[in-house]
């Protein structure tokens, strides 16, 4: 595929906007770009590469011509219109969870499971969710050494990981508590200034939310792991952008803490920061608009047998969305 045609649907949002960033600051070679949104956002002009482009009323046939369709809007408008994007012979990387567990739809993280995007039978691949992403960023890598066989997981997700009403919502509750004023929480069930939120997605009949099972079956996909045992617990914390992740992690063989920081040496899209004595670990502001995500806190658990715990932090609107999809762009 030489000098593609892109086309990015849902180009006015968050993660779409993210995606145009990303796109011109890896350079990436593309001949003509296409901006796709509701009828509402038509006629808008967004920057791109010094001038101006045109945002177009998506619809059934915006896609001819079009080789690589990034799609950002919510699973409906997936299901809805990435078929019609891949009839016409694009290939579609969707960032919602309309296709990833479709066994004719690859889930790919390009630093772990490149080789996956050359199999797509319905001419679509699939972006992982956030919090899956970022925290097989820093278990791959352990994965290689150690033999991962077992997860226990608490997520720390930024608001606006809803989205921007997320982030309007964070900043409205603590203009109101500091001065004094009532307020009636929208977004979320509680309210999210100095507070955190056990619920991240609805609640299943096992307990789980939707949010928490993604971890347990997108990694298996992803890590082409069958068995692997995943339990997690995720939490909205007041923090405007990036999630963090602790984690538990054991493996089928012994651990070494030195083992595994060498581990993570010359792996792309993930550096160890993990020096507790002087201070040094990750926080969320590290990774805000950066690529890499970051890990430290790694030390042995004390509990279980072959079992490591870390710490890992990354920005969930680049590598968690925007960016995990133009690096798959890129293996095309």
């Amino acid at each position: 595929m030489n000098q593609p045609t892109v086309a990015i649907v849902g180009a006015t949002g968050a993660v779409g906007a993210e995606m145009l960033v990303c796109l011109e600051q890896r350079n990436f070679p593309l001949g003509k770009l296409k901006l796709l949104a509701s009828a509402r956002s038509a006629g808008k002009h967004l920057k791109f590469r010094g001038g101006d482009v045109v945002v177009e009323e998506l619809t059934h046939d915006s896609f001819a011509g079009v080789d690589i369709a990034l799609f950002s809007a919510g699973g409906g408008i997936s299901k809805e219109f990435g078929p019609s994007a891949a009839a016409a012979g694009a290939v579609v990387i969707d960032n919602s969870s309309a296709f990833r567990m479709d066994d004719d739809v690859p889930l790919v993280v390009p630093e772990i499971n490149p080789q996956a995007a050359k199999n797509r039978p319905r001419g679509i691949i699939a972006n992982p969710n956030c919090t899956t992403i970022i925290s097989l960023m820093a278990l791959a890598p352990l994965h290689e050494v150690f033999g991962l066989k077992a997860v226990i997981a608490s997520s720390y997700q930024a608001v606006s990981g809803s989205g921007a009403q997320g982030i309007v919502e964070l900043e409205e509750q603590v203009h109101a508590i500091v001065s004094g004023k009532p307020f009636t929480p929208k977004v979320y069930p509680r309210q999210i200034a100095f507070n955190v939120i056990p619920q991240v997605d609805v609640f299943t009949d096992n307990g789980y939310t939707k949010e928490e099972l993604k971890m347990l079956h997108e990694s298996r996909k992803i890590m082409g792991l069958s068995e692997l045992k995943v339990s997690c617990t995720c939490v909205r914390v007041p923090v405007y952008r990036s999630h963090s992740v602790s984690i538990t992690a054991q493996f089928e063989q012994p651990v070494d803490v030195d083992a595994a920081r060498a581990a993570y040496a010359g792996k792309p899209g993930v550096q160890v920061v993990d020096d507790p004595s002087n201070k040094i670990f990750p926080v969320p502001l590290d990774t805000t608009g950066k690529d890499d995500c970051l890990v430290g806190r790694i030390r042995k658990n004390i509990v279980l047998d072959n079992a490591l715990d870390l710490w890992v932090v990354g920005d969930q609107v680049r590598k968690g969305a925007a960016l995990n999809a133009v690096q798959i762009a890129e293996i095309l």
